[in-house]
């Protein structure tokens, strides 16, 4: 077959690949994304996407057909899962909305995915090809050439990878290995008329306890409730796949106060997520080559940031490949400068966020409700680094 000739080439087309894909082609470039499944989709339930990726989603068009899926809560709250008080709460208000400049948005990941697939195809220079699955990546002088399992071959003036957790891409510039948290996660929507009951339709709710967080908001307008179990399992072992079973899943959360325990009881049981990240790296560029999202910083998902760093990943990659226009080792080196800092530091505090919430210690538990308890619901200062990011798209 005979190569493809295109300006950026993305191997991977979920949310990271397709904000990268978008805002690139924005800028005039010829974009082809890779995608390995037979069609493009996003598996998974709900999605929180905080004011440093909607602001970027913002500034590429999208919050006016994001605001007709999307739902607005009015609080992040923390609850205690054993024994059902609140332990402290974020106001997502209009106070919230004006430090930031943008909303706090939950939505189902596959309507964001839906959203960013279809900008693309409006776009006339995005090519999106499925059944694309990549084995070989090879840099030639000026180019970089893409090597399919059906034959195909594809030259492009770079490469990202952008194939998530489990990257094979990364393999050219990283040799390391994700790391199992021993944590399992099921995720599921509900139609909202079957839990109307308990359900809180304008929070998102994370119960924690030890070794154990739940996890509840409304997504698609308030018609499905998203709810996550996330427990570390007993039964872990690393040579075998038989552990954070279901049954595991109700001993567990059996032991949680009645309005968590009889919320699990909802819980879709059919697959489960085994959390994992890996350790932050300071390189993620070989040439012509760079990664992008999971398959750049894998992330715990205990701040809920995982596709908003992704989604700044993109916009940060058009921004720069737009200033430095056609000198892309340049603007990989200026990407990665800027993006390497910031991804390690959300990685480890994520990390560190599922030690404080996940504590079996009584002293620790102790001082840290102690610590939430006296803290204003106003009180911005702990995610300011986090929320007031700003990333500006390259056009």
């Amino acid at each position: 077959m005979n190569p493809t000739d295109v300006s950026i080439l993305l191997i991977g087309g979920g949310i990271g690949g397709l904000t990268a894909a978008l805002a690139i082609a924005k800028s005039g470039r010829s974009v082809c994304v890779l995608e390995q499944a037979p069609e493009f989709a996003e598996i998974g339930a709900g999605l929180q996407l905080a004011p440093n990726a909607v602001r970027v989603l913002d500034e590429l068009g999208l919050t006016g057909v994001i605001s007709q899926y999307a739902v607005f809560p009015k609080r992040l709250v923390l609850m205690d899962a054993l024994h059902g008080g609140e332990l402290s709460a974020l106001d997502l208000g209009p106070a919230f909305r004006e430090r930031y400049g943008h909303p706090y948005v939950v939505m189902h990941r596959s309507d964001l995915h839906s959203i960013l697939l279809e900008a693309c195809r409006s776009e006339g220079n995005v090519n999106l090809l499925t059944d694309k699955k990549v084995i070989h990546v090879e840099e030639l002088d000026n180019q970089v050439r893409v090597s399919c399992s059906d034959g195909s071959t594809y030259l492009a003036e770079a490469v990202v990878g952008a194939d998530g957790l489990w990257s094979t891409t990364r393999e050219l510039v990283s040799h390391d290995s994700p790391i199992c948290a021993e944590y399992v996660a099921y995720r599921g929507t509900i139609p909202m008329h079957e839990v109307m009951q308990y359900a809180r339709l304008d929070d998102v709710v994370m119960w924690i306890g030890p070794n154990l967080h739940f996890v509840q908001y409304p997504v698609r307008r308030k018609e499905l409730y998203n709810q996550v179990a996330v427990f570390k399992s007993k039964r872990y072992r690393k040579d075998t796949d038989y552990w954070g079973t279901p049954d595991e899943l109700d001993d567990v959360f059996n032991a949680c106060c009645p309005a968590v325990a009889t919320a699990v009881t909802y819980m879709q049981r059919d697959r489960r997520w085994p959390m994992y990240d890996r350790e932050p790296i300071e390189n993620w560029t070989l040439g012509r080559f760079t990664l992008l999202g999971d398959a750049a910083h894998p992330m715990l998902q205990y701040i809920a940031q995982g596709a908003c760093q992704a989604i700044e990943d993109g916009a940060c990659l058009a921004e720069k490949l737009d200033h430095y226009q056609g000198r892309i080792h340049d603007a990989f080196a200026a990407y990665q400068q800027e993006r390497t800092v910031r991804t390690a530091k959300v990685q480890r505090t994520a990390r560190f966020y599922g030690d404080i919430i996940h504590t079996t210690d009584h002293v620790t538990t102790v001082l840290r409700n102690a610590f939430m308890s006296k803290r204003p619901a106003s009180d911005y200062s702990v995610v300011d680094w986090l929320y007031g990011h700003k990333v500006t798209v390259g056009q």
